[in-house]
């Protein structure tokens, strides 16, 4: 105590006056310091929860190549059954909330068809959730095609399924590595694409022959009162030049989603790809989901204004192979949808 002690002088009444004077001075010369330091921190707090990562759209064309290469992945096929089991272990590997959702559902023709929802959950302890879907069976008829001996062939389907099935999978593997501020949803749908051949289509309403597995997960949601803000769909996600309209349905159901998603594209500086123009009303998993479980949802679909069918000329023909695929429309795509997810409030 005495070495303590007899560091300090004694000090006068003068001495303290003014120790005390110079201490007012300066906080009056720093009256914002403390505001100044808590702003930085809250903005800097901000920049972090909204970084968006870096789509790899080297990771979603591998994804996509490896979905091709069991070939076509028609229902009740062994091609089919591998796929779907690469699905849900490659999910498996970055989501530990899996549920694969198995059944059967009858085909236009009677078919009964085995079919597997795959539906891979990121903070499933937040209720604010955003749901991103895809389809990644492939059709079994080239009835586009324009050698009209292949309209009974079965089609790789890798634009028509595969592309958005990889988007969707290098955007779970960025989940895994950096949580996002809202919950999401990964579904990815089967049993889409067996609808009806174009020679066999009739003047009757067709619609609820697609999108089957869209139609039963809809009906019978992976969890109980299951519920997200709204829904992206994603179906031919990676053609070269790819041009996606805002889709009509989409606008009936969702518009201000579309705009929301559209904008986000431009900012990121994808404008070519999302042009502000209204496509043609088309029946896909979106239209299903937004009619029977009523979540809002969209489609961001290749409509394309010069072709005869009004999607990409490899639509539903042998062509649609792993050499349609672009990687800079998968880039697009790809980013701005982890803009979008991860902007959210």
């Amino acid at each position: 105590m005495e070495k303590i002690t007899s560091i300090f002088k004694p000090v006068t009444l003068q001495a303290l006056c003014i120790l005390l004077l110079t201490v007012a001075l300066f906080s009056s010369c720093n009256p914002g310091s403390h505001h100044e330091t808590s702003a930085k921190t809250e903005e800097n707090s901000e920049k972090a929860r909204t970084a968006v990562p870096d789509f790899n759209a080297d990771s979603a064309f591998s994804y996509v190549r490896h979905q091709v290469a069991f070939g076509p992945r028609v229902c009740n096929t062994p091609a089919h059954e591998k796929c779907g089991d690469y699905l849900a272990n490659r999910l498996r590997t970055v989501c530990k909330d899996v549920i694969i959702q198995k059944g059967k559902v009858k085909a236009y023709n009677g078919t009964l068809l085995n079919f597997s929802n795959i539906i891979g959950s990121f903070r499933p302890e937040l209720s604010n959730r955003i749901l991103l879907c895809s389809h990644w069976d492939s059709r079994p008829y080239a009835d586009q095609d324009p050698d009209p001996k292949n309209h009974n062939k079965p089609i790789d389907g890798a634009n028509d399924g595969a592309s958005g099935v990889g988007v969707l999978l290098e955007i779970a593997r960025q989940l895994s590595m950096s949580p996002s501020p809202v919950g999401v949803d990964i579904l990815i749908l089967d049993a889409e694409d067996y609808g009806p051949p174009e020679d066999k289509e009739t003047t009757e309403d067709t619609s609820d022959w697609w999108g089957l597995g869209a139609q039963y997960w809809a009906a019978h949601p992976h969890k109980t009162n299951y519920a997200a803000r709204y829904g992206i769909l994603l179906d031919m996600v990676g053609a070269t030049d790819a041009t996606f309209l805002m889709e009509s349905f989409s606008m009936k159901y969702a518009p201000s989603i579309v705009k929301s998603v559209w904008s986000t594209a431009w900012q990121a500086g994808y404008s070519r790809f999302f042009p502000e123009e209204e496509g043609l009303p088309i029946t896909d998993d979106h239209l299903f989901i937004n009619k029977i479980i009523n979540i809002p949802t969209i489609d961001i679909i290749h409509l394309d204004r010069n072709s005869k069918t009004g999607f990409t000329p490899s639509w539903h023909t042998l062509k649609d192979n792993i050499s349609v695929i672009d990687k800079n429309t998968l880039k697009a795509v790809g980013q701005t949808l982890l803009t979008v997810i991860y902007q959210e409030k």
